[in-house]
């Protein structure tokens, strides 16, 4: 069973930078598509990006965030740059089940999800 554990998150200045981490402490992490989600207040959770194991990236980022991955690590990042307020919400971190097929965009592809971390952007 997948335990997946966000933090990184915090108050930050518009311009400021971000790194949010998610290190999967439960189960076989190497074979599973991880990704990152956002869901603004009072929405569904969105898709942003998310990153085979072999580091194939899916999802069309902003150009100030990037996806990454360190599988000896367990862990999952999210460098998140020149921070502006719109980019406030949770953000979550989540995970196919190993060997997943599918597109690994959509929501109910993945099984395992952290607790979220609220990222706040002042201007």
């Amino acid at each position: 069973q997948a335990q997946l554990v966000e933090s990184g998150g915090g108050s930050v200045q518009a311009g400021d930078s971000l790194k949010l981490s998610c290190v999967d402490s439960g189960r076989s992490f190497r074979s599973s598509y991880m990704g990152w989600f956002r869901q603004p207040a009072g929405k569904e959770r969105e898709f942003l990006a998310a990153i085979s194991w072999t580091g194939d990236t899916i999802g069309s980022l902003n150009g100030r965030f990037s996806i990454s991955r360190v599988n000896t690590n367990n862990a999952l990042y999210l460098q998140m740059t020149n921070l502006k307020p719109e980019d406030a919400d949770i953000y979550y971190c989540a995970a196919t089940n190993p060997y997943a097929r599918g597109r690994h965009s959509q929501r109910n592809e993945y099984p395992h999800w952290g607790q979220g971390t609220q990222v706040t952007v002042s201007s």
